[in-house]
């Protein structure tokens, strides 16, 4: 995609425009993911309006939203099409990490390409080694010239992108991180994630083979500050999944209002008043209140934390509980919406589970969502954590801040 010229942006005048596209984009996205066609038009009109500048600050033509804003819009789009925002989970991390990079020049670079329109991709996990921190991929000098070989999985987004963010090993064996062409030499983008959720994502094999690293593509954190993203990737999951609930909602609304038969034991002729449909409704949209505000309530939490470490506090201190809290939420979160991912075959009955409303995406999704970032092992961090103190372990501590 062609970069804009930097121009100042205001999201109050840009909001009702993101809100088009969105509607655009949920318009065909039912469709979209029966057919299994990949959104590149939907990402580059986003990255067109400005979308991916929302975390830029302001003079490098950004909107430099809060966390919390940014969040609520991360559902707004999920609503709209779950895929999207795990699309451009990458990119927003990377936006992230460039706000808090020690070097003012790759700063400055890279922000400024970003709120131009740059779109980022993620090439981080390997499929090789016992744990997901396990890097292979190096980083090399050739000639004077850094290079990239190496295989990643889970590269989520990265057929999108102009760039891609990957984590490396140099030979001294410190893990970092450096910015690739996305289209330049030795990079090959492969479209073989096989999952059954999330299908458009993206999330498959990325390839280098002594690919350049970008001029000033070589960047690190401040000390301290990548404890902050397991919970922010982590909120980029939840706020999808705010989407899916809301988009469940919806859809059962729809369903209900549009059905003319009902079952043989049935209160009432008409679906819209019987009891037991309306509940199934009820239910589903209490779920969507307590997923919103829990997300919102997190999304402020890390906000907080992020305030509290840029003014001298210690990550140690700052990350972890809001971690905690953050899995709380997920486990909350993900039990409302897989609760109405269910329901709403209540409040359909036997036409629900017709192939063309694709009303089992909502769940496939939700449930991929809860296996990335895995589920199952939050209540024992967070109990141990409460019980005996004992700090989330997390890729950032895979990481040598210097």
């Amino acid at each position: 995609m062609t970069a804009a010229p930097l121009v100042e942006r205001s999201l109050d005048t840009d909001l009702p425009e993101f809100r088009r596209i969105f509607d655009r984009i949920a318009a065909g996205a039912a469709q979209r993911e029966r057919d299994r066609f990949l959104p590149y038009a939907e990402v580059d009109e986003l990255f067109a309006a400005g979308f991916g500048a929302l975390r830029v600050p302001t003079e490098f033509g950004g909107y430099g939203v809060s966390l919390t804003t940014l969040f609520d819009l991360l559902a707004e789009l999920g609503q709209a099409d779950s895929n999207i925002p795990q699309i451009l989970r990458g990119h927003f991390t990377t936006v992230e990490i460039l706000r808090n990079t020690v070097d003012g020049d790759a700063r400055a670079h890279w922000l400024g390409r970003i709120g131009r329109g740059a779109a980022f991709g993620n090439a981080q996990s390997e499929t090789k080694g016992k744990a997901v921190s396990d890097i292979s991929t190096i980083v090399t000098d050739v000639d004077g010239r850094l290079v990239v070989t190496g295989e990643k999985y889970y590269s989520t987004g990265t057929l999108y992108a102009d760039y891609v963010r990957v984590a490396v090993v140099d030979a001294a064996g410190r893990r970092r991180f450096v910015i690739v062409d996305a289209t330049g030499p030795g990079v090959e983008r492969v479209d073989d994630w096989d999952g059954f959720g999330q299908r458009l994502t993206a999330s498959g094999t990325t390839r280098f083979d002594a690919a350049p690293v970008a001029e000033l593509g070589e960047f690190e954190a401040r000390p301290g500050f990548l404890g902050q993203q397991p919970t922010f990737v982590q909120l980029v999951h939840l706020a999808t999944l705010a989407g899916i609930a809301r988009n469940l909602r919806d859809d059962a609304i729809d369903l209900v209002r549009s059905r003319t038969r009902t079952s043989l034991h049935a209160p009432s002729e008409r679906p819209t008043e019987d009891y037991s449909v309306l509940g199934a409704v009820g239910r589903i949209a209490t779920n969507v209140l307590v997923v919103d505000n829990l997300v919102r309530t997190v999304a402020a939490d890390l906000d907080a934390a992020n305030e509290r470490f840029a003014a001298g506090g210690d990550a140690e201190d700052v990350y972890p509980e809001v971690f905690v809290r953050t899995s709380a939420a997920q486990i909350a979160i993900i039990d409302a919406v897989l609760d109405s991912a269910n329901r709403i075959f209540d409040a359909g009955g036997s036409s629900a589970v017709r192939e063309h409303h694709n009303f089992d995406r909502h769940w496939r999704n939700a449930r991929t969502l809860a296996s990335h970032n895995p589920v199952v092992y939050k209540p024992t961090v967070i109990g141990d954590f409460l019980v005996n103190g004992t700090a989330p372990k997390t890729f950032a501590t895979a990481y040598t801040e210097k």
